[in-house]
Formats: structure tokens, C-alpha cells, sequence
């Protein structure tokens, strides 16, 4: 087989696996004692905003805890030892206890009772 050929099957492949990465949340191994840190972009969930003025996206790190199916997506708590918030994706695979990357954008929802603010902040899948 020609030098050439295997050089550009890797380079194929490689793009492939990057490619099917970007579909997706990045899934993390179980880790195992201490938090483990993706990188400078992942936001604490404690630091998001509870009412944000503007449009902002963030990256958040964390484990999956609850799930709870809507219409046509689905919303997942994510706990990131500093916090947690609800996160609304097109997703429907994610299990409880896994480790997750994800990107999306804040929003807030007012839920007036009473005279009282009850809402919440969240985070759209982008």
C-alpha cells in the first residue's frame, strides 16, 4: 500500500471522530475523588448569572442527575459540585451519573406567584 494512501486514511479519520465529537455532548470517564477541569471556557454553575441582563453561552462540566422528558426534548439537571442547573436539549441519551461537557446559552424564566419572583435560570443546548 502507497505511503500516501495511509496518511490520508488518518487524516480522515481523525476528522470523522472530530466531526461525530461536535454532534454531541463530550462524555467524560467516571472520575474517580477531586473535580476534574476540561479547561479554562467551562463556567462554575455557582458563577452563571441568576438573572442574566444579556444573551451570554457558557460551557458547564458536571454529572447528570435528574432527566425529565418534555415534548420534543428533554431537560437534564447537571450538578457540577458548585452548583446545579437545568439544562433543555434535543438529547435523549444522556444517563444519570454520567459526566458531561455542554454548551448552550442562559435564559431565565420568570414564575410570578403571589407577588413573588419563583422563576429560574436554565440553559438552552446550542
Amino acid at each position: 500500500m502507497h505511503k500516501s494512501s495511509n496518511y490520508y486514511r488518518i487524516i480522515c479519520n481523525c476528522l470523522l471522530v472530530a466531526v461525530l465529537a461536535s454532534c454531541s455532548a463530550w462524555r467524560l470517564p467516571e472520575l474517580k475523588g477531586g473535580n476534574f477541569v476540561f479547561g479554562s471556557n467551562v463556567t462554575p454553575i455557582e458563577k452563571i448569572p441568576t438573572k442574566p441582563d444579556k444573551p451570554t453561552t457558557v460551557y458547564i462540566q458536571g454529572k447528570v442527575e435528574k432527566q425529565v422528558p418534555l415534548m420534543k426534548q428533554w431537560a437534564y439537571q447537571i450538578n457540577d459540585s458548585t452548583g446545579k442547573i437545568w439544562v433543555i436539549t434535543n438529547q435523549k441519551n444522556l444517563q444519570q451519573g454520567t459526566q458531561v461537557v455542554l454548551k448552550g446559552k442562559v435564559s431565565y424564566k420568570s414564575i410570578p406567584i403571589a407577588g413573588q419572583d419563583f422563576g429560574e435560570v436554565y440553559i438552552t443546548e446550542e
